[in-house]
This record gives C-alpha cells, sequence and structure tokens, in this order.
C-alpha cells in the first residue's frame, strides 16, 4: 500500500512553486538568497515530516531560523578568535615622529 498523505518533501517542493512568482519578483542578486533558505528547509525536512505540524510554514521558518543561528554562532567564533589574536600582537612602540 501506497502512502495517503504526500512526505513533507513533496510539501516542500509545492510550498516552493506556490513561492515561484514571489522568487521571479526579486532582483536577480536576492534570488540565489531566497533559494537558500529553501535549502536550509531540506536540509531538516526529516525532523519537519516527523512534527507533522498543521502549518508546514512553521517547520519552515524554524529550519532557516536553525541554519541562521549556526551561521551566527560560526561567525561570532571567527570574530572571537580573530579578536584574541589581535589583543596578542605587541603594542608597537610609538616612534620620535607620531608625537
Amino acid at each position: 500500500m501506497g502512502r495517503t498523505n504526500p512526505t513533507f518533501r513533496d510539501t516542500l517542493g509545492a510550498l516552493e512553486d506556490r513561492w515561484g512568482d514571489y522568487r521571479r519578483a526579486l532582483r536577480r542578486t536576492d534570488q540565489p538568497y531566497f533559494d537558500q533558505l529553501f535549502t536550509h528547509a531540506r536540509e531538516h525536512a526529516d525532523a519537519a515530516g516527523l512534527l507533522n505540524h498543521q502549518d508546514p510554514m512553521a517547520p519552515v521558518l524554524v529550519s532557516i531560523a536553525l541554519e541562521q543561528q549556526r551561521a551566527i554562532e560560526a561567525l561570532q567564533s571567527r570574530v572571537d578568535a580573530l579578536e584574541a589574536a589581535v589583543d596578542e600582537v605587541p603594542d608597537e612602540p610609538a616612534s620620535d615622529g607620531d608625537r
């Protein structure tokens, strides 16, 4: 017997199709960013399918937020490491010409 309910990946594909006009209306430079949002949602489709939420946009938005939080944390770690490296560099003594 086959499945009676569409998978979340099927639902996600249908959502992406419904947003197609919006995507086409975006500036070309913004379209890859829009596409990345759905990529984030697909990366968490297994968890979203288990949730079986009444509104499929809810797990899509949480998946996007989760991936963006992951990126924020990675960037924050890089900033912290760079700041620590800068703090470790000794100050150069001022030359007489700088006074």
